[in-house]
């Protein structure tokens, strides 16, 4: 990647500029913030040594097309496959908090770690986009809270409970029942993340997971990326009966743009992928990271789809109707899907998304809201800032 320009202040050298610039951005939150819950570019710049601050043909997102889409506020999630065990998903979590970290100091004048609500108002004022870090996976945590307290010291605000496979304290969406929903060390978990300020994200998780850290949680939690049953039956979507749960905890569903997510059409290839994963290899260190890197390279191999905008909207539709306008937002899995829906085909075309909303007669308020002001409001009430 290139040397980094100066840093932002050195723009403000003069106090006058300073004020007339504040003057220009008008009052404290007045800004539109752009949340998108779930991307995982972050493997582009691990695996790719992607450079974000430019323009790319490849990936979905980068940060020159975020701010095409008005995308100023997303939430890079630090996945880790669950072929990574104990030990070495705590390893390769670093190296993608790493990555991260480089990506901040190399460009502080365009990007930086939002921590709270208040840290995304202030950064996304200045023009810079505002980074949440997540974890995609409890599997990262090595069944240690002392590794969930030091992954919250390092900036990560939000975890899922699962990933593909189940943990040894939850049941996932996408493999056998193990333990009924949650352990009492899976609870344990939630409760350390409602105490530390941390989005306990129930993506991935089985639907008895689901309604038990609901039970367990004194806060707001998301669906970082999921979308609708009712309008595709897949596993990683919500019920209904889930949507109007999650609505009475005061949370987010952020609507899955991956095949099988939105058409039905696409569904029973998504279901067989999910039935035809390989078995786990039996690898350490680099030659892990290598298989690691060849999947990834895999998985995003863009393949034909039924998916559309329209089916976006759909979905985007179905949830506000269930759950209310108030827990509904965006969580496209922009660089972890191979073929988004067509009209969103990366993070620079949600504008599309907006007008779309628009013609169907959302009022700008609503969609205010759908595009991050819901899911802004459960990071306040998570972190408390």
């Amino acid at each position: 990647m290139p040397l980094s320009p100066a840093r932002p202040q050195a723009r403000y050298a003069c106090p006058m500029r300073f004020l007339i610039f504040l003057l220009c951005m008008g009052p404290v939150g007045a800004q539109t913030i752009g949340i998108d819950s779930h991307i995982d570019t972050v493997q582009r710049v691990l695996i790719e040594q992607a450079n974000l601050a430019e323009r790319s043909p490849r990936g979905h997102v980068d940060l020159p097309r975020l701010k095409a889409g008005g995308v100023n506020a997303p939430f890079f999630a630090l996945w880790v496959p669950t072929y990574y065990h104990g030990s070495e998903a705590i390893r390769r979590t670093l190296d993608l908090r790493d990555a991260m970290q480089r990506l901040f100091d190399m460009h502080p004048e365009l990007i930086a770690p939002a921590l709270n609500a208040a840290d995304v108002e202030r950064i996304t004022r200045s023009g810079r986009v505002a980074a949440i870090l997540t974890l995609e996976g409890g599997h990262q945590i090595d069944d240690d809270l002392a590794v969930l307290r030091m992954y919250y010291q390092l900036g990560i605000r939000s975890m899922t409970l699962t990933h593909f496979r189940n943990t040894d304290w939850a049941d996932s969406s996408t493999d056998k029942p193990a333990h009924n929903g949650l352990t009492d060390f899976g609870r344990q978990v939630v409760r350390e993340m409602n105490r530390l300020g941390m989005i306990v994200d129930l993506s991935h998780v089985s639907d008895k997971t689901f309604y038990d850290a609901l039970e367990v949680s004194t806060k707001p939690v998301i669906l970082s990326h999921s979308s609708c049953r009712a309008l595709s039956d897949v596993p990683r979507n919500a019920t209904d009966d889930m949507l109007r749960a999650l609505a009475k905890n005061g949370g987010v569903i952020g609507i899955n743009f991956g095949e099988g997510f939105l058409n039905p059409k696409d569904a029973e290839m998504l279901k067989a992928d999910i039935a035809a994963v390989a078995t786990e290899p039996s690898l350490t260190g680099k030659a892990l990271d290598a298989y690691a890197a060849e999947e990834f390279r895999k998985d995003l191999v863009a393949r034909p789809t039924f998916g559309t905008l329209d089916d976006a909207v759909a979905h985007i539709d179905h949830a506000v109707k269930v759950a209310g306008i108030d827990h509904v937002g965006i969580g496209s899995d922009f660089d972890g899907i191979s073929s988004p829906p067509k009209g969103l085909e990366d993070v620079s075309k949600m504008p599309a998304l907006r007008a779309a909303l628009k013609a169907k007669g959302y009022r700008d308020e609503d969609i205010r809201k759908i595009s991050g002001a819901n899911t802004l409001r459960v990071l306040r009430e998570v972190t408390g800032k």
